[in-house]
């Protein structure tokens, strides 16, 4: 069984917990996800399943797309509701406010990781000094929002509803903290649904009664998405010659005429990484060298042509 399946996490579950899970109904121990989900939040979380994990590192730049509601006029220690209440405030702000402070967090923005977070520090996640009360120096990063977009605000329950997507790396909640700061008001993620992940939408994501049906019905695999599917941001490139084909995956190179590039006319992009295929067949992910005209597989996912 090799390939992705994309399953609508539950509330209460980290994503660690998922992997554990599918690896007890598949019965299959090489399992990994492609982006962490807060364990309160729910969505699209990518599993991959045997040879596909080693996909995941081609996943890093895919946007994701979320909905979350925020809570105006609390904070806590975990910036959602479901962390210890710092402080509550009353809420003074109209709806113009609200536009106003959500616009200021598109394009690149420098981000601060919540200290209740899987971030590694030193060995150790943030959560765990957190819990232990013990201070940590956390570097800020610069993520990058395309949209955001408010749906409804509702002051009567001090709530408000945005879409966002945002690239890897980008906490919510964080945002949420933030929003809050520039309103005076404070404010905490009350709920996340992530409604995307590159090529994956909620629309197709499994739960995980309907995972355990088609495995005991023996029609699980159907469902798998195949290595490639995540994969369209990249531009492909197709062997002309099955003989060459077979040569490129056992560790020989290429030149640039023994393939045809899908980018607009034809050019191949010096260092870029691309998909190679022989006819329909995904075999490999490439980088290209100009310099010296030759193709080179990065990593091989077909041993047969």
């Amino acid at each position: 069984m090799n390939g992705i399946i994309n399953i609508l996490k539950p509330a209460g579950m980290t994503s660690h917990d998922v992997v554990g899970t599918m690896r007890k109904i598949l019965g299959i121990k090489r399992i990994g996800h492609t982006g962490t989900l807060d364990p309160m939040a729910v969505g699209v979380l990518p599993i991959c399943i045997n040879s596909a994990t080693r996909m995941i590192e081609y996943l890093d730049g895919d946007f994701k797309k979320y909905r979350c509601e925020m809570q105006l006029g609390i904070e806590t220690d975990t910036q959602d509701i479901w962390g210890e209440v710092l402080k509550c405030s009353s809420v003074d702000v109209c709806e113009e406010d609200v536009l106003a402070a959500a616009a200021r967090f598109t394009g690149n923005v420098l981000q601060t990781p919540p200290n209740y977070s899987a971030i590694r520090v030193n060995g150790r996640r943030l959560y765990d000094y957190a819990r232990h009360g013990e201070a940590v120096d956390v570097k800020s990063r610069w993520i990058h929002i395309k949209h955001i977009k408010v749906v409804s605000i509702d002051l009567t329950l001090n709530r408000v509803l945005f879409d966002i997507e945002s690239s890897k790396g980008t906490y919510v909640r964080t945002i949420c903290t933030e929003i809050g700061k520039i309103l005076g008001c404070g404010a905490a993620m009350s709920f996340l649904v992530r409604t995307a992940s590159g090529a994956f939408t909620l629309q197709d994501a499994l739960t995980f009664e309907e995972i355990v049906k088609l495995q005991q019905s023996g029609l699980l695999e159907t469902k798998l998405l195949p290595l490639d599917f995540p994969l369209n941001r990249f531009s492909s490139l197709v062997i002309k010659d099955a003989n060459r084909a077979k040569s490129f995956i056992r560790g020989g190179p290429l030149d640039f005429d023994e393939v045809v590039c899908s980018t607009g006319e034809g050019t191949i992009v010096h260092e870029q990484l691309y998909k190679v295929y022989f006819g329909d067949q995904f075999i490999a992910m490439t980088k290209c060298n100009c310099e010296t005209g030759k193709i080179n597989s990065e990593k091989v996912f077909s041993q047969e042509i």
